[in-house]
C-alpha cells in the first residue's frame, strides 16, 4: 500500500455563514486533506499538534478511516489551534474573527517512524518553517511532494516560503494567491513564473469556477460542479488537495494525464465538503455517492464536436 504523509493543522473552527453558525467544531487543513484522501486505498498519517482539550473521539474517527494519528502531538496542558470566521453572502469572501495559534505557536514536527520514507508528501497550509522541518526529516525524496499555501505566508514569511516552494513538485494555490506570488495578473503568465521557482506542476484553484493545471506549456481546466446548496466553503480547498494527492497515491501514476484525473477527483470531493458545516459531510461520505457524482462530472464535461 502506498504511504501518504500529510502535514498540516488539526484544529477547532467556529463558522458563521448566511445559513447558520457553529460553536467549536473539528477543522484544520490536515483533517480535511486526510478525510478526502481516505476515499482512496492509501495508508496515510498526519503530522500535527493539538492540545489537551482535543476530544479523543476525533482521533478515533480518523483512525477508523485508516488515518494514522501517531504523528499528532498532544500537548496535555495546551490548547488546540482555533480559528473563527464569518462568510459574506456570496460565500467567496470572509472575515477572520479569531485566530488563536495556541500549541501551534511552538510546534516542532516529528515524522512517525513508520512514515519516514513516504512515497507521497502533502504539505498542507502551515508555517513554511514547519513544512521545511518535515522535508528535512525525510531521508529519501518522495515520489511526489505537493504544497498548499496561502497569502498570509506570502505576506509574513516570504523567504522561508520561497525556499519550501523550491523543494516541491506541485503547488496548489488559489487565483488571488497565484497573482500575489508571481506578480502577474494573467494566470498563464503567473504559472510560468511559479514554474521557475521550482514546481513542475502548478494547480490554481478558482473556487466555484473550477481549477487549472499547468505543466511546461500544457494546460488543463476542470470546472466545479454546479450545486443547489452550499452551506460552508471552509476546507473545500484542502479537500480538493486531499482528493488530488489521494488519487495520485492510489494510482502511483504522476503523469500529466493522470493529474488531469486527479483534478477531477479533487473537485468532486470538494463539492461534497461544502454541503455541511465543517468536516461533517466528509466523515459520512460513501463510495457510492462519490461514484455517482463522478458520473455527473463526466456528463458535465464530456462532449463530441466535429473539427475540420
Amino acid at each position: 500500500m502506498n504511504k501518504l504523509l500529510i502535514v498540516g493543522t488539526v484544529a477547532f473552527d467556529a463558522i458563521e455563514t448566511p445559513f447558520g453558525k457553529t460553536d467549536k467544531i473539528l477543522g484544520g487543513a490536515a483533517t480535511y486533506i486526510s478525510l478526502a484522501a481516505s476515499q482512496f486505498n492509501v495508508e496515510s498519517a498526519i503530522v500535527s499538534v493539538v492540545g489537551g482539550d482535543f476530544p479523543e473521539g476525533y482521533l478515533e474517527m480518523l483512525n477508523s478511516k485508516n488515518i494514522n494519528t501517531t504523528g499528532i502531538e498532544i500537548v496535555k496542558d495546551g490548547k488546540t489551534f482555533f480559528w473563527s470566521g464569518k462568510y459574506h453572502n456570496d460565500l467567496n469572501t470572509r472575515d477572520t474573527l479569531i485566530t488563536d495559534l495556541n500549541v501551534l505557536a511552538d510546534f516542532n514536527p516529528k515524522v512517525p517512524e513508520n512514515f519516514e520514507n513516504p512515497e507521497f508528501l502533502m504539505l498542507g497550509n502551515l508555517h513554511p518553517a514547519v513544512q521545511m522541518a518535515v522535508i528535512k526529516q525525510i531521508p529519501k525524496r518522495p515520489k511526489l511532494v505537493v504544497l498548499d499555501t496561502m497569502n498570509f505566508w506570502m505576506d509574513n514569511t516570504w523567504d522561508e516560503l520561497i525556499e519550501v516552494i523550491s523543494k516541491v513538485d506541485v503547488i496548489t494555490i488559489n487565483d488571488e494567491e497565484a497573482r500575489q506570488l508571481s506578480g502577474e495578473y494573467s494566470l498563464v503568465r503567473a504559472a510560468q513564473k511559479i514554474h521557475k521557482m521550482g514546481p513542475k506542476y502548478v494547480v490554481i484553484k478558482k473556487g466555484e469556477h473550477g481549477a487549472l493545471l499547468f505543466n511546461n506549456g500544457d494546460i488543463f481546466f476542470a470546472p466545479a460542479l454546479p450545486l443547489e446548496d452550499v452551506f460552508d466553503p471552509t476546507g473545500a480547498g484542502d479537500t480538493f488537495a486531499g482528493g488530488f494527492i489521494g488519487y495520485l497515491a492510489s494510482t502511483h501514476d504522476i503523469s500529466f494525464n493522470n493529474m488531469k484525473r486527479a483534478i477531477i477527483y479533487g473537485s468532486n470531493l470538494a463539492s461534497f465538503c461544502v454541503e455541511k458545516f465543517g468536516t461533517r459531510r466528509m466523515e459520512d461520505l460513501t463510495e457510492k455517492e462519490v461514484q455517482e457524482r463522478l458520473r455527473d462530472f463526466k456528463e458535465l464535461t464530456q462532449f463530441e464536436i466535429e473539427l475540420n
